[in-house]
């Protein structure tokens, strides 16, 4: 039989050697890391707890050779003890002057990765849209080379035109993450926007489906210069639709000219027919002619309608805004002729 006073002996060493271990490997794992400015840290997929220590020291924030290898051996018995390596993530770290190897360790741990950032403008049109995706780092370009067919077919929706379905906003990403994966995002919020703000129209509204209303914001987005007017123009368009006016209005004459708009509306461009040119046909364009962010569709649904039926830039952002056509033709005169003898504001006089 054992003697109870060994046994009781062996333990206390035991636990003044683990003591002492904790103590020492806690020291190695407090200490800062050799950062004077934030640096970046990636941990791609299949990497381990050894290979992103090995990583750090080539990076020299380990300290010199001996005192690297003491640091790597104190993660290693933390890992032993917390089996931290079970449950690295994936991505971009940040590492900040003072971060110590049990900081890193616990965020990626976490997986607090790097969020980035990617803005969709309000009013872009898909093609601007795309364009600006392409050109987003970091992020995987599945879609680079794919028609707008097969992209709204890769996001569920294989008939729908993507033109005004995807909304404005900012997205967050990490790095490796799909194109498709923001577009996605961007398609769900609109979505759902438009679907909320539709439930919340005006009851005697002259458009007969949720997407009439986002075809009409996108023309109010891109008309807008003024957050505080979108409401007031809306109800411009709202009320040319009840008298069965045009709405002519030239952001819609541009997007039906498509690669052939040079900058200029000409009187030729206001006559030549296209599906969008609201000059010439009646009613709403087949379909949105831009991105509209939540404001423009909420504006579309509740517009401020004042008897105005026509309303002429100002030049600073702003409109002048009329009941008359008199009165707009003034305005016209007044702010718009006297720099283009050609210029046509929209919505304007009868053609």
């Amino acid at each position: 039989m054992k003697n109870p006073k060994h046994i009781g002996l062996l333990a206390l060493l035991l636990l003044v050697v683990s003591v002492g271990a904790v103590t020492w490997m806690g020291g190695h794992l407090h200490r800062p890391l050799l950062l004077s400015e934030p640096r970046t840290l990636e941990v791609a997929p299949g990497e381990g707890l050894s290979r992103v220590l090995l990583e750090i020291q080539n990076q020299g924030l380990l300290g010199d050779p001996a005192e690297a290898r003491v640091r790597r051996l104190s993660a290693r018995l933390y890992d032993l003890f917390t089996g931290v390596s079970q449950r690295i993530h994936v991505g971009e770290y940040r590492l900040e002057p003072e971060d110590s190897l049990l900081t890193l360790l616990s965020r990626l741990e976490r997986g607090d990765v790097i969020q980035r950032t990617f803005t969709l403008v309000e009013g872009w049109n898909i093609r601007e849209l795309r364009r600006a995706l392409a050109e987003v780092p970091g992020l995987r370009h599945d879609t680079l080379d794919w028609d707008n067919e097969r992209l709204m077919a890769e996001l569920g929706e294989p008939d729908m035109h993507p033109e005004g379905w995807f909304a404005p906003d900012t997205y967050f990403y990490v790095k490796g993450d799909s194109d498709l994966l923001v577009l996605s995002r961007a398609l769900a919020r609109q979505q759902a926007l438009l679907e909320q703000i539709w439930s919340q129209r005006d009851p005697d509204l002259p458009l007969d489906s949720a997407y009439d209303a986002l075809i009409l914001a996108s023309i109010v987005e891109k008309e807008t210069g003024v957050p505080a007017e979108r409401p007031r123009i809306a109800g411009v368009f709202v009320s040319r639709l009840r008298k069965g006016m045009r709405l002519q209005t030239d952001p819609t004459v541009i997007y039906g000219m498509g690669a052939d708009y040079d900058g200029n509306i000409r009187r030729r461009d206001l006559r030549t027919p296209t599906p969008y040119n609201t000059y010439v046909i009646k009613g709403l364009p087949p379909t949105p002619i831009a991105m509209p962010g939540a404001d423009a569709l909420r504006a579309v649904a509740q517009p401020l309608e004042t008897g105005d039926l026509f309303f002429v830039a100002r030049g600073d952002g702003s409109h002048v805004f009329s009941e008359t056509l008199e009165q707009h033709e003034q305005a016209v005169r007044a702010y718009q002729l006297q720099r283009r003898s050609d210029y046509r504001s929209a919505p304007g006089a009868p053609q």
